[in-house]
């Protein structure tokens, strides 16, 4: 099981990675922070850009905040990180 810190911008034009925050990957996110939106697109964009099942992604801890702890079942770190940030960096 992967575990990797996100940076979520919510409300933004269209979800995509934007970078790097810090330690963190930085993902805008096309949904409001509200009633749990944001980080229900959030899931759904990283189990898509990853290829894995939304159950295999599952937010650890900052459901409530802009930085979070994202774990994803069946995929390495490395492999998260190079995925996510690819066409980024």
């Amino acid at each position: 099981m992967a575990t990797i810190a996100v940076h979520v911008v919510p409300r933004a034009k269209k979800t995509e990675v934007a970078g790097r925050h810090g330690a963190a990957i930085k993902i805008k996110v096309a949904a409001p922070p509200v009633q749990g939106a944001a980080n229900a697109e959030l899931v759904r964009f990283i189990a898509e850009r990853l290829r894995v099942p939304r159950d295999a992604v599952t937010i650890r801890s900052g459901a409530a905040g802009r930085r979070k702890t994202v774990a994803v079942e069946g995929v390495a770190a490395d492999v998260v990180t190079q995925q996510l940030l690819g066409e980024v960096e």
